[in-house]
């Protein structure tokens, strides 16, 4: 079994995002980056895998297959019809959450919104929220459409305190993922935002120590050229995927940008971690919806959506 840590241990800042598509832009941090992979393993289809990229390194950026919705793609936070507020969420297994046992809520992809909302409109920032500041690693994602289309998404490793994390990677996922034009004014309705918060990390016995479906994976290898390289599937991709560990791992070694033969004597070298995450998704009518029950109530205050937080 795995030896646990509550969080990663103290290391540089790491940032990543999802299913690359073109190449960052490098600044001068000694930071290696390589993509275009066209890999593909059995049984998945061509098109995530294809173009991800990955960056190691110092503040470096790594891209993550953030294919993170439950099935059919719905968003697992649902609105209360009677009251337009957020209602708790259910667990993956569809059991009812215990707040005392989930740290993400439905709050923190509104507060994402709101962060939004106001660098588009150029509303100063809102106020600091009143869920927990614990620092987690963590995740924002934005997808767009009834499709739920990647449209941004980029997070981190090293835990962050989660008010200043999620103001952060809100703006960064939104408009610094170099995939795609950051995010407009015009988009809004459209939207959907996930927050991920990465929790359980373990350092895993050997490369088989894990469960699809259940963790997430971060692997650390040395390429052919002798570089040490990492990359990491969020836990929903595997089994969104219908992977089992062997294909799991020779995918991740592929976006890791690994273009040798892959045998089973490397898989061996790898130095796995794995880690669970909890997470929330919410549209942008949601996000209206239970801001506008809040302003019928008095809570919330012109000029509107901004300055929910007092």
């Amino acid at each position: 079994m795995g030896k646990r840590r509550c969080v990663p241990p103290l290391e540089p800042k790491l940032a990543a995002g999802c299913c690359g598509v073109k190449k960052p832009k490098l600044s001068g941090s000694g930071t290696h980056s390589h993509g275009n992979q066209t890999s593909t393993v059995p049984g998945s289809s061509s098109g995530p895998l294809q173009n991800h990229q990955h960056v190691d390194g110092s503040n470096g950026r790594e891209n993550v297959s953030d294919l993170t919705l439950g099935p059919g793609n719905s968003p697992i936070t649902r609105m209360n019809s009677t009251s337009g507020a957020l209602s708790p969420l259910t667990r993956p297994n569809g059991t009812a959450n215990s707040t005392k046992n989930l740290v993400v809520t439905a709050e923190m992809c509104c507060y994402c919104f709101d962060v939004l909302y106001c660098h588009l409109y150029g509303f100063p920032q809102p106020r600091l929220p009143r869920f927990t500041n614990d620092p987690y690693p963590l995740f924002v994602t934005w997808k767009t459409g009834r499709d739920k289309r990647l449209r941004g998404c980029i997070g981190t490793f090293s835990a962050m305190n989660l008010h200043s994390g999620l103001r952060e990677y809100t703006l960064t996922s939104a408009l610094k993922d170099s995939r795609f034009p950051p995010l407009t004014r015009e988009e809004l309705p459209k939207l959907f935002c996930s927050v991920s918060l990465l929790t359980n990390f373990e350092d895993a016995s050997d490369y088989l120590d894990w469960e699809v479906g259940i963790h997430g994976i971060r692997i650390e290898f040395i390429n052919e050229k002798g570089v040490k390289r990492t990359a990491t599937y969020l836990p929903e991709v595997a089994k969104e995927q219908d992977w089992d560990q062997i294909q799991t791992i020779d995918s991740l070694l592929r976006k890791g940008g690994f273009k040798a033969p892959i045998t089973n004597d490397f898989r061996k070298t790898i130095k796995l971690t794995r880690y669970r995450s909890e997470k929330v998704t919410i549209s942008y009518a949601e996000y209206m919806a239970s801001r506008q029950h809040c302003f019928q109530n008095g809570t919330l205050h012109a000029p509107p959506l901004y300055n929910h937080y007092s």
